[in-house]
Formats: C-alpha cells, structure tokens, sequence
C-alpha cells in the first residue's frame, strides 16, 4: 500500500483525506516513482473546487514532483529505474508513489534537488514558455507582471531581467513588493487601481508590448489598458475567478491587441518541446541565474493547511509537499 490525498466531493479545503491506496503497477509507457517531493500550484485549486473538471472520482490532485524511478513497464526508452527525474503535468501528484507516462518525465540533473526540482517544474517551464515563446523577451523590453511575488512570477522576474527587460511586479502588499524587488522587478505597484496611470509614467506613455496575467477576471481590464498598440495579453491563471466572455471589438477599440489563453500542456506537448524547456530552465537554475525560492514547506498529509495558506495569499515564491 501507498498513501495519497483523495477528494472524493470538490468543495474546500477539508474535501482533501489522506489514505491508503493500492501501490499502483506501471503498464506500457508508464514509469513508477518514489516521490521525495510534490509542488503546490493555483491549478491544484481550480481541480479541488471542480473549476477544473476533475478526469474521476476519487481524484488525487498535483501535477508537479520529483524522486526515484523504481520500476518501469514495457515500452519505456526514456527513463530507467534509479532514475532522478521530476515532472510537470500529468495530474496525480499528491502521493507518496505514483504512475505517470514515462514520456513525461524529465531527467533531473545531479546538482539539483528534489525539493528545488519539485518547486519549479510547472512555474519553472510556465515562465519559460511565456518568456521564450508565448512573447519573445528582449533586451530593452519594458513588461508587466502580476502576481510577481508568487512562485512563477519570481522567476519570471529573475529571468526577465537576466534577458535585459524591465519589469514592472504587480503585487498585493508592500511586503510583497520588496520580494519582487529583490528578484530582479524594476519596479513594483501594489494592487492594481493605479497600475494603468503608473505604466504610463514608467514608459513615459508608451505603455507596453506584453503584459503576463495570471490573476484573471479582476485584473482583466486594467491588464489590456497597460498594453501598447498591437501589444500581447496572456492570461495565464484566474486566481481571481475565471475572465467573463469577452468582447471582440474590445481588442479593436484598445489598439488591435492580441490575446492569448496558453497552457503548459499545450506548449509542452511534444517530447522535444518538454526536453527543450526543462533544459532550458535547468541552465538558468543551474548558472544562478534564477534561484527557485521555497518558502514554504508542508508535509503532504497536510495539504489542506497548504491550501488554506495559497488561497490566502499567505505564500511567497514556490510551496512544497514533503511525501
């Protein structure tokens, strides 16, 4: 037997049960880890609650981890047992063991932790993906950022910077600014009731290319008002509830904006697209120049406190769950 988190009704944090399981059996493709840690993302709330429609019932959340292989079913070329590999992805995460297509899997190299590795596969390869590919980051680039004092937004304000933009962190509270601050944001502005007036005195009216919104239905508006003409919206999270339907014509009105609503699923999946961001990510963490921060650690039986805290927006940087 194994132990997992089980929801069985979504609802609030207490739907969450730590209990025994069967020790799952990898079948063809598939690969069994032994997890050492399992990262707590916003997305793991959107399943509970049933935003997200769960795939069944019982349903074990996560989709985020890092540990051992420790035995594989037939098919399998990309990994072995003894393997250290971690994941982003495939939901099922809140377990002490678990199976998981080993194609989705990624090597993790020998300098990195589990834990490091567990807090930054998901938000590590979303910044990578909205950085690099969703806008193409570059020198000279002034952009915004919401929620820069939580675990994507940190690195994306490290790796940003490091790309020669500057950024503009979007927080909630003062405390929050100075974190952003001391992780490469430019500058910082609290709440978003004066962010529209403040991109404009930054940029000196110019306002700018892209604007990255994990935040959602609250921030919708004020977000497209920061862009300059033909600049990029990505709403990338609704941590303030979903984006209503939106008006075409809007995109018109404001300055023939684009608008896109990526995934990490989307952009990572083919094998080659995975391996690219992953290594990607592990080159920047690996050089320093991005430091994955986890600030916050629950054992796994616990992860209804964790919640409790994440929707409170009582963390900073990446939460993990120690198996």
């Amino acid at each position: 037997m194994t132990k997992a988190i089980r929801i069985h009704v979504n609802g609030g944090p207490e739907v969450m049960k730590w209990e025994d399981v069967p020790t799952p059996e990898p079948g063809p493709g598939e690969a069994l880890i032994k997890q050492e840690a399992v990262g707590l993302n916003y997305i793991d709330v959107y399943f509970r609650t049933g935003l997200y429609k769960a795939p069944n019932m019982p349903l074990v959340i996560g989709q985020e981890g890092a540990g051992t292989v420790t035995a594989v079913g037939p098919n399998v070329v990309a990994v072995a047992p003894g393997d250290r590999v971690a994941y982003a992805g495939p939901i099922g995460g809140y377990a002490t063991e678990r199976v998981i297509p080993a194609d989705r899997l990624v090597k993790v190299p020998e300098a990195i932790s589990f834990q490091t590795a567990a807090a930054m596969m998901l938000q590590g390869m979303t910044a990578q993906y909205l950085l690099r590919r969703t806008y193409t980051v570059k020198a000279g680039d002034t952009i915004v950022v919401h929620a820069a004092a939580g675990g994507v937004g940190l690195i994306m304000c490290q790796w940003a910077k490091h790309l020669g933009a500057t950024v503009i962190g979007v927080v909630s509270s003062e405390q929050k600014a100075a974190i952003a601050h001391a992780n490469g944001a430019a500058h910082t502005v609290v709440g978003y009731a004066n962010l529209v007036a403040e991109v404009k005195r930054i940029t000196a009216g110019a306002m700018v290319p892209v604007v990255y919104d994990s935040v959602g239905k609250d921030t919708f508006l004020t977000s497209l008002d920061c862009l300059a003409p033909l600049g990029l919206m990505a709403s990338y999270g609704s941590a303030s509830g979903p984006v209503p339907p939106v008006e075409l014509g809007l995109l018109a009105a404001k300055g023939s904006l684009y608008l896109t609503r990526p995934t990490l699923a989307t952009y990572t999946a083919k094998r080659a697209d995975l391996e690219r961001a992953a290594t990607d990510l592990f080159d920047v963490v690996g050089k320093g120049v991005v430091k994955i921060q986890i600030n916050q650690t629950f054992p796994l039986k616990d992860a209804a406190a964790a919640h409790i805290a994440l929707e409170a927006r009582k963390t900073t940087g990446s939460t993990v769950l120690i198996p």
